[in-house]
């Protein structure tokens, strides 16, 4: 079983189970990937949440029938919840096993990865470091231009001209992971630099190389999700999870001096730390309590 990576904002760790973002593809024997087009507050959505969440630590995995009642604890009725678990085994995520199922091993690096990413929140400093993303795909194989294009947009990188990308520094290794899983590290070179040098100031600059406008949207739309979350734990931490789990990703964690004034993102953070802190365990007491 992994370990559960570091809390956020002093939420105890033995309190916080691992998640990462929900995966599409994917077999038994391949990696799973980021589902980077699955939509907060869907059947689906909300599944895979929990799977991410809480199959690490049900060691044995979770009966079928479990599954579906903890599935209805989050306002799922049982025919949908089916048809989205099968989904879920057909991309990558699930096994299906002894009437149950478990975590599809491939799915761990992912899941890792996500841990990462959505419970250990990094910003970067003036002055920190930047990682410029160069790369070349040969013109047969458009598919694979398309597909790193996208998922560097979702893991954060803004777009300094077509086949050139940044990112804050500390998120290279993280980007070394995904040209590997695509298969484009040969097409590929990384670069490190602390001195960006775009011919307008560098806040004029970044707001060129993502679109912040679309950044705010997601902000003020978990906000608002916060403010509606049901009254029972563990419903209210996957629906908080499920929500938030977009936001570490698209947003990079840009320093405060190339954002707007008024940035939302600080109240985002403390919302879903304060939030995280109070609810994981109850919500793991729930599924420990239904899974048994």
């Amino acid at each position: 079983m992994v370990s559960t990576p570091p809390p956020v904002a002093g939420a105890p760790a033995e309190s916080r189970p691992p998640v990462g973002a929900p995966t599409t593809s994917g077999g038994a024997d391949e990696a799973v990937l980021d589902d980077i087009d699955a939509r907060p507050g869907s059947t689906t959505s909300l599944l895979r949440t929990t799977v991410g969440l809480y199959l690490r630590r049900l060691e044995e995995g979770v009966p079928s029938a479990e599954l579906v009642r903890l599935a209805g604890d989050l306002g799922i009725p049982a025919g949908p919840a089916r048809t989205a678990i099968t989904r879920l085994k057909q991309k990558g995520l699930l096994l299906a096993e002894d009437g149950g199922y478990r975590l599809n091993p491939a799915a761990i690096r992912m899941l890792e990865r996500g841990d990462r990413r959505i419970f250990e929140v990094r910003r970067m400093q003036a002055g920190d470091p930047w990682c410029l993303v160069s790369a070349t795909i040969p013109e047969a194989r458009r598919d694979l231009r398309h597909q790193l294009r996208r998922r560097l947009q979702f893991i954060g990188a803004g777009s300094v001209a077509p086949g050139l990308w940044i990112v804050p520094g500390f998120l290279d290794d993280e980007v070394g992971l995904l040209l590997d899983e695509l298969g484009v590290r040969e097409y590929a070179t990384l670069f490190r630099t602390e001195d960006p040098r775009p011919a307008s100031p560098l806040p004029v600059a970044v707001a060129a190389w993502w679109d912040l406008d679309a950044l705010r949207a997601e902000h003020l739309r978990f906000q608002d999700s916060v403010a509606s979350l049901p009254a029972e734990p563990f419903a209210a931490y996957v629906r908080l999870i499920d929500s938030w789990r977009v936001l570490p990703y698209v947003d990079p964690g840009l320093a405060a001096e190339l954002l707007p004034s008024d940035w939302p993102g600080d109240r985002s953070f403390a919302a879903f730390a304060g939030l995280s802190e109070r609810l994981a365990a109850p919500a793991w007491e729930h599924v420990r309590a239904t899974a048994a």
